[in-house]
């Protein structure tokens, strides 16, 4: 079996154009589980996370999502379209959380293009995507841009 069989025939670099906006399939519900087990994993020690009591008396009345989960789902949830033919993950920047994720809310992402880029290798290219998370309620949770060095169909895919 070929790697190329195992990806999609249209996430390769050639197939990415500045200004494109991809709306991602899937959403995802967070988990208590998920949500406590990494917090307590990266050592976080925001009791906002954890101390369900304490939260009870804040603005938000229970405990909030870390937003190191809510980074990684939103990515997630972008990468069979945007990672699929990655080679190498070569920066993040400008990483935004905008609103509070708590356990049970649904996360949903889409993408723009905002760069497509020679690069020093012949079988790759650099892409540049603004990945956007938001919750069930249409409310952003989430905005960070992502470089990649990504396949060239034409070195990679079938011929």
């Amino acid at each position: 079996m070929r790697a190329s069989d195992l990806t999609s025939r249209h996430n390769y670099f050639e197939d990415f154009q500045v200004g494109e906006i991809l709306k991602h399939a899937r959403g995802k519900t967070v988990e208590p589980l998920e949500q406590v087990w990494i917090t307590n994993v990266t050592m976080n020690t925001a009791e906002a996370h954890f101390n369900e009591h304490a939260m009870k008396g804040s603005n938000w009345g229970q405990r909030l999502g870390f937003g190191g989960v809510t980074i990684s789902m939103c990515i997630g949830l972008a990468a069979q379209d945007t990672a699929e033919n990655a080679l190498a993950e070569l920066g993040m920047d400008n990483i935004r959380l905008m609103n509070p994720v708590v356990h049970g809310d649904t996360l949903y992402a889409y993408s723009e293009v905002l760069s497509v880029e020679d690069s020093d290798r012949e079988d790759a290219g650099v892409v540049t995507f603004r990945h956007y998370g938001v919750n069930q309620d249409d409310k952003q949770v989430f905005e960070g841009d992502r470089r990649m060095l990504i396949k060239r169909r034409s070195h990679w895919g079938d011929k």
